[in-house]
Protein backbone atom coordinates (compact mmCIF):
# COMPACT_ATOMS: atom_id res chain seq x y z
CA UNK A 1 0.00 0.00 0.00
CA UNK A 2 1.59 2.93 -0.99
CA UNK A 3 0.65 5.85 1.24
CA UNK A 4 -0.33 9.30 -0.03
CA UNK A 5 0.20 12.41 2.41
CA UNK A 6 -1.66 15.35 2.59
CA UNK A 7 -0.18 18.64 4.28
CA UNK A 8 -1.92 22.06 4.47
CA UNK A 9 0.71 24.11 3.50
CA UNK A 10 1.85 27.32 1.43
CA UNK A 11 4.23 27.11 -1.16
CA UNK A 12 7.72 25.74 0.34
CA UNK A 13 6.27 26.09 4.01
CA UNK A 14 8.54 24.70 6.62
CA UNK A 15 4.86 24.19 8.49
CA UNK A 16 3.69 20.31 7.57
CA UNK A 17 0.82 20.41 9.93
CA UNK A 18 -1.47 17.44 8.23
CA UNK A 19 -4.41 18.00 6.44
CA UNK A 20 -5.78 15.04 5.11
CA UNK A 21 -4.31 11.89 4.09
CA UNK A 22 -5.44 10.14 0.57
CA UNK A 23 -4.39 6.39 0.40
CA UNK A 24 -3.12 4.88 -2.85
CA UNK A 25 -4.06 1.98 -3.93
CA UNK A 26 -0.97 0.17 -5.68
CA UNK A 27 -0.95 -3.11 -7.79
CA UNK A 28 0.14 -5.03 -4.46
CA UNK A 29 -3.91 -5.17 -3.81
CA UNK A 30 -4.28 -5.97 -7.49
CA UNK A 31 -2.56 -9.58 -7.46
CA UNK A 32 -4.14 -11.62 -10.39
CA UNK A 33 -4.69 -8.29 -12.73
CA UNK A 34 -2.23 -9.35 -15.46
CA UNK A 35 1.34 -9.76 -15.71
CA UNK A 36 3.05 -7.00 -13.57
CA UNK A 37 5.26 -4.36 -15.67
CA UNK A 38 8.27 -2.39 -14.19
CA UNK A 39 6.82 0.55 -11.75
CA UNK A 40 10.07 3.12 -11.57
CA UNK A 41 9.38 5.64 -8.57
CA UNK A 42 11.02 8.46 -7.46
CA UNK A 43 10.27 11.04 -4.29
CA UNK A 44 11.73 13.74 -2.37
CA UNK A 45 10.64 17.07 -0.52
CA UNK A 46 8.88 20.17 -2.30
CA UNK A 47 7.32 22.82 -0.52
CA UNK A 48 6.90 21.86 2.48
CA UNK A 49 5.60 18.31 2.23
CA UNK A 50 6.87 15.68 -0.36
CA UNK A 51 6.79 14.49 -3.67
CA UNK A 52 6.16 10.89 -5.30
CA UNK A 53 6.10 10.17 -8.83
CA UNK A 54 5.92 6.66 -10.59
CA UNK A 55 4.93 5.36 -14.00
CA UNK A 56 5.50 2.37 -15.43
CA UNK A 57 8.32 1.93 -17.27
CA UNK A 58 9.15 2.29 -21.34
CA UNK A 59 11.82 1.85 -23.54
CA UNK A 60 13.17 5.06 -24.62
CA UNK A 61 13.34 7.09 -20.96
CA UNK A 62 15.89 8.98 -19.50
CA UNK A 63 17.51 7.41 -16.10
CA UNK A 64 15.39 8.09 -12.98
CA UNK A 65 17.94 10.19 -12.33
CA UNK A 66 17.50 12.32 -15.15
CA UNK A 67 14.18 12.49 -14.34
CA UNK A 68 14.29 13.46 -11.10
CA UNK A 69 16.75 16.23 -11.71
CA UNK A 70 14.23 17.94 -14.41
CA UNK A 71 11.34 17.96 -11.91
CA UNK A 72 13.31 19.12 -8.97
CA UNK A 73 14.22 21.78 -11.96
CA UNK A 74 10.95 22.50 -12.41
CA UNK A 75 9.45 22.45 -9.06
CA UNK A 76 12.49 25.07 -7.81
CA UNK A 77 11.01 27.00 -10.54
CA UNK A 78 7.11 26.88 -9.29
CA UNK A 79 8.69 28.08 -5.69
CA UNK A 80 10.61 30.65 -7.19
CA UNK A 81 7.70 32.06 -8.54
CA UNK A 82 4.70 31.27 -6.13
CA UNK A 83 6.36 31.06 -2.69
CA UNK A 84 5.22 33.42 0.34
CA UNK A 85 8.19 31.73 2.30
CA UNK A 86 11.15 33.17 -0.26
CA UNK A 87 11.39 36.65 0.20
CA UNK A 88 12.60 37.03 -3.70
CA UNK A 89 10.01 35.09 -5.40
CA UNK A 90 8.56 36.44 -7.90
CA UNK A 91 5.13 36.27 -5.95
CA UNK A 92 6.46 38.12 -2.43
CA UNK A 93 8.12 40.94 -4.74
CA UNK A 94 4.96 41.64 -5.98
CA UNK A 95 3.31 41.40 -2.19
CA UNK A 96 5.91 44.06 -1.42
CA UNK A 97 6.01 46.37 -4.45
CA UNK A 98 3.61 49.05 -2.88
CA UNK A 99 2.32 50.61 -6.41
CA UNK A 100 -0.50 49.96 -8.48
CA UNK A 101 1.35 50.24 -11.14
CA UNK A 102 0.60 46.96 -13.32
CA UNK A 103 3.72 44.55 -11.78
CA UNK A 104 5.46 42.12 -14.70
CA UNK A 105 5.40 38.15 -13.67
CA UNK A 106 5.62 35.13 -15.26
CA UNK A 107 3.04 33.89 -17.61
CA UNK A 108 2.72 31.31 -14.46
CA UNK A 109 2.20 32.77 -12.39
CA UNK A 110 -0.45 35.10 -14.22
CA UNK A 111 -2.20 32.06 -15.18
CA UNK A 112 -2.39 30.76 -11.57
CA UNK A 113 -3.78 34.12 -10.50
CA UNK A 114 -6.42 34.27 -13.82
CA UNK A 115 -7.84 30.92 -12.31
CA UNK A 116 -7.85 32.05 -8.90
CA UNK A 117 -10.01 35.02 -10.10
CA UNK A 118 -12.31 32.91 -11.75
CA UNK A 119 -12.95 30.79 -8.90
CA UNK A 120 -13.14 33.25 -6.89
CA UNK A 121 -15.90 34.96 -9.22
CA UNK A 122 -17.38 32.03 -9.28
CA UNK A 123 -17.56 31.48 -5.43
CA UNK A 124 -18.61 34.72 -4.78
CA UNK A 125 -15.79 35.25 -2.52
CA UNK A 126 -15.68 32.42 -0.56
CA UNK A 127 -12.19 31.31 -2.47
CA UNK A 128 -10.41 33.91 -1.93
CA UNK A 129 -6.38 34.53 -2.55
CA UNK A 130 -5.78 37.92 -1.03
CA UNK A 131 -6.68 36.06 1.99
CA UNK A 132 -2.90 35.73 3.55
CA UNK A 133 -3.28 38.87 6.12
CA UNK A 134 -5.80 37.04 7.85
CA UNK A 135 -3.99 33.28 7.58
CA UNK A 136 -1.07 34.99 8.53
CA UNK A 137 -2.97 36.78 12.15
CA UNK A 138 -4.65 32.96 12.50
CA UNK A 139 -0.69 32.05 12.54
CA UNK A 140 -1.28 29.38 9.67
CA UNK A 141 1.07 31.62 7.53
CA UNK A 142 5.01 33.14 7.98
CA UNK A 143 3.83 35.47 10.91
CA UNK A 144 4.43 33.39 14.49
CA UNK A 145 1.25 32.15 16.08
CA UNK A 146 -0.56 35.20 18.00
CA UNK A 147 -0.23 35.01 21.62
CA UNK A 148 -3.91 35.38 21.50
CA UNK A 149 -6.97 35.21 19.44
CA UNK A 150 -7.34 38.14 17.58
CA UNK A 151 -9.62 40.61 18.76
CA UNK A 152 -12.46 41.76 16.85
CA UNK A 153 -10.70 45.13 16.13
CA UNK A 154 -7.67 43.40 14.67
CA UNK A 155 -9.63 41.35 12.47
CA UNK A 156 -11.80 44.16 11.37
CA UNK A 157 -7.98 45.99 10.02
CA UNK A 158 -7.50 42.55 8.34
CA UNK A 159 -10.72 42.42 6.44
CA UNK A 160 -10.05 46.07 5.01
CA UNK A 161 -7.04 44.71 3.49
CA UNK A 162 -8.58 41.43 1.42
CA UNK A 163 -10.54 41.80 -1.69
CA UNK A 164 -10.30 39.60 -4.49
CA UNK A 165 -11.60 42.43 -6.69
CA UNK A 166 -8.27 44.60 -5.67
CA UNK A 167 -6.35 42.30 -7.86
CA UNK A 168 -6.41 41.92 -11.27
CA UNK A 169 -4.75 40.13 -14.28
CA UNK A 170 -3.12 42.83 -17.19
CA UNK A 171 -2.03 41.95 -20.62
CA UNK A 172 1.32 40.62 -21.25
CA UNK A 173 1.15 39.01 -17.74
CA UNK A 174 1.24 41.69 -15.04
CA UNK A 175 -0.50 42.03 -11.91
CA UNK A 176 -1.65 45.06 -10.93
CA UNK A 177 -3.54 45.71 -7.38
CA UNK A 178 -5.67 48.93 -6.18
CA UNK A 179 -4.63 48.38 -2.75
CA UNK A 180 -0.78 49.19 -2.03
CA UNK A 181 -0.29 46.52 0.19
CA UNK A 182 -2.37 43.90 -0.80
CA UNK A 183 -1.01 40.30 0.21
CA UNK A 184 -2.04 37.47 -2.37
CA UNK A 185 -1.41 33.83 -1.49
CA UNK A 186 -1.26 31.16 -3.67
CA UNK A 187 -1.16 28.20 -1.14
CA UNK A 188 -4.42 27.06 -1.91
CA UNK A 189 -3.92 26.44 -5.80
CA UNK A 190 0.27 26.53 -6.79
CA UNK A 191 0.93 23.19 -5.36
CA UNK A 192 -2.04 21.71 -7.38
CA UNK A 193 -0.20 23.89 -10.47
CA UNK A 194 3.25 22.56 -9.67
CA UNK A 195 1.40 18.74 -10.29
CA UNK A 196 -0.07 20.03 -13.44
CA UNK A 197 3.45 21.29 -14.76
CA UNK A 198 5.42 18.40 -13.08
CA UNK A 199 3.13 15.57 -15.32
CA UNK A 200 2.72 18.39 -18.48
CA UNK A 201 6.42 17.78 -18.97
CA UNK A 202 6.84 13.79 -18.29
CA UNK A 203 3.39 13.14 -20.43
CA UNK A 204 4.10 15.91 -22.93
CA UNK A 205 7.92 15.96 -22.88
CA UNK A 206 8.81 12.50 -22.21
CA UNK A 207 6.17 10.83 -23.20
CA UNK A 208 5.12 8.72 -20.31
CA UNK A 209 1.91 6.60 -21.46
CA UNK A 210 0.97 5.30 -17.29
CA UNK A 211 1.91 7.91 -14.70
CA UNK A 212 1.08 9.54 -11.22
CA UNK A 213 2.27 12.45 -10.13
CA UNK A 214 1.73 13.59 -6.16
CA UNK A 215 2.48 16.59 -4.63
CA UNK A 216 1.83 16.50 -0.74
CA UNK A 217 -2.18 14.38 -1.48
CA UNK A 218 -2.68 16.43 -5.01
CA UNK A 219 -3.12 13.90 -7.58
CA UNK A 220 -2.73 13.26 -11.13
CA UNK A 221 -3.37 10.42 -13.01
CA UNK A 222 -3.10 9.21 -16.44
CA UNK A 223 -3.29 5.14 -17.77
CA UNK A 224 -2.46 2.57 -15.60
CA UNK A 225 -0.54 0.88 -12.90
CA UNK A 226 2.13 -1.94 -13.52
CA UNK A 227 -0.82 -4.75 -13.41
CA UNK A 228 -2.52 -3.05 -16.20
CA UNK A 229 -5.53 -1.57 -14.82
CA UNK A 230 -6.55 1.68 -13.83
CA UNK A 231 -4.75 4.04 -10.50
CA UNK A 232 -7.23 3.37 -7.97
CA UNK A 233 -6.96 6.06 -5.32
CA UNK A 234 -8.79 5.32 -1.46
CA UNK A 235 -9.98 8.09 0.70
CA UNK A 236 -9.13 8.24 4.32
CA UNK A 237 -11.89 8.26 6.44
CA UNK A 238 -11.91 11.70 8.79
CA UNK A 239 -10.56 10.31 11.97
CA UNK A 240 -7.34 11.92 13.49
CA UNK A 241 -6.27 8.72 15.36
CA UNK A 242 -6.73 5.99 13.40
CA UNK A 243 -6.33 5.33 9.28
CA UNK A 244 -9.15 3.52 7.68
CA UNK A 245 -10.87 3.82 3.92
CA UNK A 246 -13.72 6.05 3.60
CA UNK A 247 -14.33 5.55 -0.06
CA UNK A 248 -11.93 4.09 -2.94
CA UNK A 249 -12.25 6.42 -6.37
CA UNK A 250 -10.91 5.41 -9.78
CA UNK A 251 -10.08 8.83 -11.74
CA UNK A 252 -9.31 7.82 -15.01
CA UNK A 253 -7.10 10.16 -16.77
CA UNK A 254 -7.92 13.07 -14.35
CA UNK A 255 -6.49 14.82 -11.05
CA UNK A 256 -7.78 15.08 -7.46
CA UNK A 257 -7.68 17.52 -4.88
CA UNK A 258 -8.61 17.19 -1.07
CA UNK A 259 -8.82 19.24 1.67
CA UNK A 260 -10.14 18.94 5.03
CA UNK A 261 -8.91 20.12 8.87
CA UNK A 262 -9.71 17.53 11.13
CA UNK A 263 -5.55 17.55 11.97
CA UNK A 264 -4.85 20.93 10.59
CA UNK A 265 -6.11 23.04 14.10
CA UNK A 266 -5.27 24.24 17.37
CA UNK A 267 -7.21 25.28 20.52
CA UNK A 268 -7.05 27.57 22.92
CA UNK A 269 -9.56 27.38 26.43
CA UNK A 270 -11.21 24.59 25.36
CA UNK A 271 -11.93 25.99 21.62
CA UNK A 272 -10.93 24.65 18.02
CA UNK A 273 -9.54 26.97 15.54
CA UNK A 274 -9.54 25.19 12.25
CA UNK A 275 -6.32 26.25 9.97
CA UNK A 276 -8.97 26.83 6.76
CA UNK A 277 -10.55 31.03 7.28
CA UNK A 278 -13.41 32.48 6.14
CA UNK A 279 -12.84 35.42 3.57
CA UNK A 280 -16.31 36.87 4.59
CA UNK A 281 -15.81 36.86 8.53
CA UNK A 282 -11.82 36.53 8.72
CA UNK A 283 -12.61 34.17 11.19
CA UNK A 284 -12.29 30.17 10.84
CA UNK A 285 -14.61 28.31 9.41
CA UNK A 286 -17.46 27.08 11.45
CA UNK A 287 -19.29 23.92 9.31
CA UNK A 288 -19.23 20.32 9.85
CA UNK A 289 -17.21 19.81 6.94
CA UNK A 290 -14.34 17.66 7.50
CA UNK A 291 -13.22 16.31 4.61
CA UNK A 292 -13.84 17.36 0.57
CA UNK A 293 -12.19 15.83 -2.66
CA UNK A 294 -12.81 17.44 -6.24
CA UNK A 295 -11.61 15.51 -9.19
CA UNK A 296 -10.93 17.97 -12.26
CA UNK A 297 -8.98 17.68 -15.54
CA UNK A 298 -6.64 19.72 -14.02
CA UNK A 299 -4.97 19.26 -10.66
CA UNK A 300 -4.19 23.67 -10.02
CA UNK A 301 -8.37 23.94 -10.62
CA UNK A 302 -9.25 20.62 -8.16
CA UNK A 303 -6.53 22.16 -5.35
CA UNK A 304 -8.71 25.49 -5.43
CA UNK A 305 -11.88 23.75 -5.54
CA UNK A 306 -11.34 21.94 -2.78
CA UNK A 307 -10.55 24.70 -0.38
CA UNK A 308 -13.35 26.53 -1.66
CA UNK A 309 -15.61 23.95 -0.73
CA UNK A 310 -14.47 23.39 2.20
CA UNK A 311 -15.01 27.07 3.15
CA UNK A 312 -18.61 27.21 1.79
CA UNK A 313 -20.23 24.09 3.33
CA UNK A 314 -22.12 21.36 2.54
CA UNK A 315 -25.71 23.26 1.52
CA UNK A 316 -24.42 25.36 -0.76
CA UNK A 317 -21.10 23.36 -2.04
CA UNK A 318 -23.43 20.59 -3.52
CA UNK A 319 -25.87 23.20 -5.26
CA UNK A 320 -23.00 24.63 -6.74
CA UNK A 321 -20.99 21.84 -7.69
CA UNK A 322 -24.21 20.34 -9.47
CA UNK A 323 -24.50 23.48 -11.13
CA UNK A 324 -21.56 23.21 -12.69
CA UNK A 325 -21.05 19.34 -12.73
CA UNK A 326 -17.79 18.84 -10.53
CA UNK A 327 -17.47 15.79 -9.42
CA UNK A 328 -17.42 16.28 -5.16
CA UNK A 329 -17.53 14.39 -2.36
CA UNK A 330 -17.91 15.82 0.96
CA UNK A 331 -17.91 14.08 4.41
CA UNK A 332 -19.72 15.80 7.16
CA UNK A 333 -19.39 15.25 10.70
CA UNK A 334 -22.53 14.16 12.47
CA UNK A 335 -24.02 13.94 15.66
CA UNK A 336 -24.06 9.95 14.57
CA UNK A 337 -20.76 10.02 12.65
CA UNK A 338 -19.80 10.45 9.29
CA UNK A 339 -22.41 11.74 6.48
CA UNK A 340 -20.89 12.02 2.69
CA UNK A 341 -22.59 13.99 0.19
CA UNK A 342 -21.69 13.56 -3.01
CA UNK A 343 -22.39 15.68 -6.29
CA UNK A 344 -24.11 14.08 -8.99
CA UNK A 345 -20.64 13.45 -11.01
CA UNK A 346 -18.85 11.71 -8.53
CA UNK A 347 -20.82 8.72 -8.21
CA UNK A 348 -19.43 7.36 -11.62
CA UNK A 349 -15.62 7.69 -10.46
CA UNK A 350 -16.20 5.41 -7.45
CA UNK A 351 -15.43 1.92 -7.60
CA UNK A 352 -17.65 -0.28 -6.29
CA UNK A 353 -16.29 -2.95 -3.68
Amino acid sequence: MIRIRRYATSVNSSITALKLIVLGLSALLLFGCGQQRELVSISGTTMGTYYSIKWVNQAGLPSPEVIRQQVEERLELVNDQMSTYRPDSELSRFNQFQSDTPFQVSAATAKVVQEALRISKLSDGVYDVTIGPLVNLWSFGPEARPEQIPSDKLIHQRLSEVGYEHLKVMPDYRLSKDISHLYVDLSSIAKGYGVDFVFDYLKDSLHINNLMVDIGGEIRVQGENQSGVPWRIAIEKPLADQRTVQQVIEVGNKAIATSGDYRNYFEENGKRFSHLINPKTGRPIQNHVVSVTVIDDNCMTADAYATMFSIMGEKESIALANQHKIPLLLIVKTDKGFAEYPSNTFEQFVKKQ
